[in-house]
């Protein structure tokens, strides 16, 4: 996993230094997308980096990394809007996305979505997934890219000011990073496998974890006589 980490590092420093501003806002749109996950706690703390060199603007890069975070993530909400009735129909056995867990994703989306939306971009890989469920419960599209853009731009000016502080030791910086990445991807399966026990009926849906009760066999129906019917 670290090395994967290391290779996907090693990229964005080179498309950053390669191809500046435009390579910033690629690296950018694709993070917000969420596949292949790449993480913005490198894109963006380098990018500071190089403000500190003054190969970038600061105002330049906050503006190019939250227009490339909006793109990306308004492309995962047209996959999340557009596949959720082919969703429905995809899954195995109880592990399958059935309407009465869209009607939860809607009624969510409908009390919660902006502060969800919102939230979520402060929070590292969650930020690139959110977009998804926001999509499914179709949100409002203008309402989805305000907040998108609110939540982004203070992540983002963070990251950046972050590598342009600790531009002479970018190299613990980065390591620190990847493994902060580590625990956040653990933390991701852990919460979807979660999910998938009570998926599968394994553990009773809700909070604190508890495994599912065992529901009895339905009796045969008696006639007047107490006598189960004949077949």
């Amino acid at each position: 996993m670290i090395a994967i980490i290391a290779t996907v590092s090693s990229l964005i420093v080179w498309v950053l230094q390669t191809i500046g501003l435009p390579g910033l806002f690629v690296l950018m749109v694709v993070e917000s997308f969420g596949l292949p996950p790449i993480p913005s706690e490198v894109i963006l703390p380098f990018a500071g980096f190089l403000v500190a060199e003054g190969t970038f603007p600061f105002a330049g890069a906050v503006a190019i990394s939250v227009a490339g975070g909006v793109l990306g993530a308004y492309a995962a909400y047209a996959v999340g809007r557009w596949w959720r009735d082919r969703a429905v129909s995809m899954g195995i056995g109880r592990l399958r996305l059935e309407p009465r867990h869209l009607a939860r994703v809607d009624d969510w989306f409908a009390r919660h979505g902006e502060a969800t939306v919102g939230l979520s971009r402060l929070v590292p890989v969650i930020r690139s997934y959110i977009s998804y469920p926001a999509g499914t419960a179709r949100m409002d599209p203008a309402r989805f890219g305000v907040y998108t853009a609110l939540g982004a731009t203070p992540f983002a000016v963070a990251l950046i000011y972050a590598g342009m502080v600790l531009q002479k030791n970018w190299t613990a910086v980065s390591s620190t990073f990847s493994y902060l990445d580590i625990a956040l991807i653990a933390l991701v399966v852990l919460v979807a496998l979660f999910l998938i026990l009570q998926m599968v009926g394994v553990l009773a849906p809700g909070w604190p974890p508890r495994r599912a009760s065992r529901t009895t066999a339905p009796s045969h129906e008696t006639d007047s006589s107490g006598s189960p019917p004949r077949a």
